[in-house]
């Protein structure tokens, strides 16, 4: 299995589209694609436009299914238009270990 980390900022003015776009993509993401196994959304406790994804499929082929379906690319859209450019960084692990 592999991880997905992503942590962006978004424009405060954006906040309620980028959070209906994000809970669609998350939704559809889990719902509609075999190989997504859990999708988290968080928001910064201390800085509200600062959000956290925590995404795990179960390979490299599921992580580009999930790129390449149609919710995906609506998500992009909304995404910039919401995300501070420059402040989305992606990160791909292994994932090791699993408690709960």
């Amino acid at each position: 299995m592999i991880a997905l980390i992503v942590s962006l900022e978004v424009h405060a003015d954006q906040l309620e589209t980028f959070l209906a776009a994000i809970r669609e993509n998350a939704q559809r993401t889990f719902n509609d694609e075999q190989g997504c196994r859990y999708f988290d959304v968080t928001q910064d406790a201390a800085r509200p436009t600062h959000f956290v994804f925590y995404e795990v499929y179960d390979d490299e082929a599921a992580l580009a299914a999930h790129r390449a379906a149609p919710h995906f690319a609506a998500w992009r859209q909304a995404a910039e238009r919401c995300v501070v450019a420059g402040s989305q960084v992606n990160t791909v692990c292994r994932r090791l270990l699993h408690f709960g």
